[in-house]
């Protein structure tokens, strides 16, 4: 979905002699989706899943397959710190990884997309039906694990495509879909609009019955 010609440039890549292969999409479907592609798409006995704009500092990989040999299965990427963000995109993040934490029992607070996957995680993940919220799948399938620290580094170029609509928009379908909690909201509001609802008809009921109701409010 890239637009600033990024995929001539990989094809240039392919066409030389680089072992590089391409996955090109319709349209802009989003990094859920391009990270999906790029799984499947892996034949590798293990696969890495990094960010573009050198956010995620390349130089970790070697660390990250160094304990994949030592027999590490999901190797995840920890921020030490978040980098140079705004003030108000760093307590978006808190609270939602507070959130989505405490919703589906398990501590995301610094994960990120930056992880190395042994082969059977990447065909675990591949079978899944699920699509969304690549760092919440990925634990959650178990396996493994262990982590390695980086500092979030400046872009190397260009500018994030995510507006605050968007990330509070991806923030609420990951919540959703990944805890009951959304679920168990509706039968708590259901139970206690049945207890308002009861409490109101006796007491509708009562005023009928010594005559201080108004006409009409008790069929109502």
């Amino acid at each position: 979905g890239s637009k600033d010609g990024t995929f001539k440039e990989l094809q240039k890549l392919c066409n030389g002699d680089l072992p590089v292969k391409v996955v090109n999409f319709s349209r802009n479907f989003g990094k859920e989706s391009a990270i999906s592609a790029g799984l499947a798409a892996v034949s590798g006995e293990c696969a890495v899943v990094i960010d573009c704009d050198l956010q995620h500092p390349p130089e970790k990989i070697v660390q990250m397959y160094r304990l994949w040999e030592q027999g590490y299965e999901i190797v995840e990427g920890i921020k030490k710190e978040r980098g140079q963000e705004k003030k108000m995109y760093s307590i978006g993040a808190k609270i939602f990884y507070s959130a989505i934490s405490r919703m589906a029992g398990f501590d995301m607070a610094n994960s990120s997309d930056f992880k190395l996957l042994d082969r059977k995680v990447v065909d675990v993940l591949n079978k899944m039906p699920e699509r969304g919220f690549f760092r919440a799948i990925s634990y959650w399938v178990g396996y493994n694990k262990t982590t390695v620290e980086y500092d979030v580094a400046e872009r190397v170029d260009g500018q994030s495509k995510w507006t605050s609509r968007g990330l509070i928009k991806y923030a609420i379908s990951n919540i959703s879909s990944y805890s009951t909690a959304p679920m168990q909201t509706v039968t708590v509001l259901g139970v206690a609009m049945l207890v308002i609802s009861v409490i109101f008809g006796v007491w509708a009921l009562i005023d009928k019955i010594i005559g201080r109701a108004l006409e009409g409010m008790t069929t109502v």
